[in-house]
């Protein structure tokens, strides 16, 4: 269970959106919550890869080859 208090715009916005579209606010802010949480994801796993890349843990591997090896060639 999560509570969270929104300024009153975003409440009236989601409200409107909600009644407008017969889902419930909780849908909505499930939904948001979801897709900011898989961004967040994806640039941690990001930074790390950089992260590793720079300190020689990992090598880059250049886009040709990357292209190449899922046949997307020019």
């Amino acid at each position: 269970m999560l509570a969270i208090r929104l300024p009153q715009s975003i409440e009236k916005r989601l409200e409107k959106l909600a009644r407008r579209t017969g889902r419930t606010k909780s849908f909505y802010a499930r939904e948001a919550i979801l897709q900011h949480l898989e961004d967040l994801e994806d640039l941690y796993l990001a930074e790390r890869a950089l992260e590793r890349i720079r300190s020689g843990e990992d090598d880059a591997i250049p886009l040709k080859k990357v292209m190449k090896r899922h046949g997307v060639e020019d």
